[in-house]
């Protein structure tokens, strides 16, 4: 059965400059993505459907945003960009593109597959169209890198609300850790207690000895507070050792916890998992390191997507679960291949300083990657090797005519690093070149403190690269304490015997 591309709003009106509910830059970088699942989905024999507003000139919606996209005027057309592609116009006046058109007798005679929904605004006209094919049992598909907003924190909101709601599949090579669980496999080294303390190891063989093995509790709580991450790994440890009969609570990996909350209640014989608690704090106490501070650069951020490019200040052997944890943290996407594995998502990243020096041009080491490299990654270039960056980003974009999708500024410290009034400089050049839609990319020794500043300077980022503030975050401790042994309360000295209450947890196994 063919699929139904449902493209919502992409007229001028919204996509281009002067008008008044222009949606600005970030969603004009959405139209070649568009193009380019037209056409594929055009191969397929899928049918396009754009949905367009089409108000009257006294539309009630008037006395919330301004008058826009008036039947008969140039901002109620389709952009050229798009008019080109064979589609049926199906004019709509509210935010539901179901709602008093025909879109749904043109669905039923067609049977589709699924919907593939794209357009602007992503928390408006998106968003209602999304729940109301959800209402009517649809399929829908939302590309990520085919919606956009003027509104980026309500683009966020929207998108996650259609996931975690609506049950819409996000698709697109940027999709964050949602819903999807990890993918962790526990090594012989941390099975066989090499990893352990000894005198854990010690323990259990003393125990064994005695013929001890009662069933206790043991719960685990943090120092300060954070963002949750290593609980899926824990999970993955303690479903290879732990018996059947055996209680395991927890809070989930990206939720808050607070100073002392307890966030792992392990309720089994103890011999079954006391060799694991050093494994269990480590894991718990570096996920959440990371976790947070990747957290605090989201939160800085506002909205504006973060990339974590921390993989090569810390060891290969912990690259994956350190990205998996900027993930949890809130990161759109990671650089290393063992963290997107993890996270099931594809990796990010755009091309060395080596490629070009060794291609001896940035313009010709563009046009190679570009052949070179599969449809789904993303052309982005990294323009700061040879030239001025605003020169050098202007003709790398005109290198590639067009199929560029971004530049990535990572001047070092030695040139002044990437300044706010440089990505202006850029944005301005690009703009006046033609090439609005090219997104801009900043790396480089970036942390919450500096994001804030690129956005208080007004400084038009697309997305930010985060490397060793994320990687090199400091562990959050946290202990372990017995509090119950064969169902009686008990505890060391400060601390509480009897199981601590913790309406928050869930039970995970």
């Amino acid at each position: 059965m063919p699929n139904a591309v449902l493209v919502i709003d992409m007229l001028r009106g919204f996509l281009e400059e002067g008008n008044p509910l222009y949606c600005g830059g970030r969603a004009r970088r959405i139209i070649p993505h568009i193009q380019r699942l037209l056409e594929q989905e055009m191969e397929k024999g899928s049918k396009i459907f754009f949905l367009c507003d089409h108000h009257t000139p006294d539309d009630p919606e008037f006395e919330m945003f301004p008058p826009h996209c008036i039947a008969g005027t140039a901002e109620a057309e389709v952009i050229p960009e798009l008019a080109k592609y064979l589609g049926e116009v199906i004019p709509k006046r509210r935010f539901n593109g179901f709602f008093e058109t025909d879109l749904e007798e043109k669905l039923k005679a067609l049977a589709p597959e699924k919907l593939i929904v794209c357009g602007v605004a992503t928390n408006i006209c998106v968003l209602h169209t999304v729940a109301e094919a959800r209402n009517r049992d649809y399929e829908v598909e939302v590309p990520l890198d085919g919606v956009a907003s003027f509104d980026e924190r309500a683009h966020h909101f929207a998108l996650e609300h259609m996931e975690k709601t609506l049950g819409a599949k996000l698709v697109g090579s940027q999709k964050a850790l949602k819903g999807e669980k990890a993918k962790f496999e526990t090594p012989d080294a941390i099975l066989s207690g090499e990893t352990a303390d000894i005198y854990f190891a010690r323990t259990v063989e003393i125990l064994r000895r005695e013929g001890l093995n009662p069933v206790a509790t043991m719960e685990i709580f943090p120092s300060k507070a954070g963002v949750l991450c290593g609980m899926e790994e824990v999970k993955a440890l303690l479903s290879r050792v732990l018996p059947q009969d055996s209680e395991v609570w927890a809070l989930s990996d990206g939720e808050p916890f607070e100073r002392k909350e307890v966030v792992l209640r392990i309720t089994a014989p103890y011999q079954s998992y006391g060799l694991y608690e050093t494994t269990i704090l480590g894991i718990l106490a570096h996920g959440s390191g990371w976790a947070t501070a990747a957290r605090e650069c989201v939160a800085a951020a506002q909205g504006i997507p973060i990339i974590s490019f921390g993989v090569r200040h810390v060891h290969p052997s912990v690259a994956g679960v350190m990205d998996y944890a900027a993930i949890v943290g809130g990161c759109t996407g990671c650089s290393s291949i063992a963290g997107a594995k993890i996270a099931s998502i594809e990796p990010s990243g755009t091309m060395p300083h080596s490629l070009i020096l060794i291609l001896g041009d940035t313009a010709r080491a563009t046009v190679a990657f570009d052949k070179h490299m599969p449809p789904e990654v993303s052309r982005i270039s990294l323009i700061d090797t040879f030239k001025d960056e605003v020169e050098e980003s202007v003709i790398v974009a005109q290198a590639l005519g067009g199929r560029l999708q971004g530049v990535r500024l990572d001047t070092p410290p030695e040139r002044g690093g990437v300044t706010a009034d440089l990505v202006k400089e850029v944005r301005a050049h690009l703009d006046l070149a033609g090439f609005k839609e090219v997104s801009i990319f900043v790396s480089g020794g970036l942390d919450p403190e500096r994001i804030r500043h690129y956005l208080e300077n007004g400084a038009p980022v697309d997305a930010f690269g985060v490397g060793s503030y994320i990687s090199g975050a400091r562990p959050i401790d946290f202990t372990a304490d017995l509090h119950e042994i064969e169902g009686k309360p008990i505890a060391k000295r400060g601390r509480l015997p009897g199981i601590t209450p913790n309406p928050r947890l869930k039970r995970i196994m």
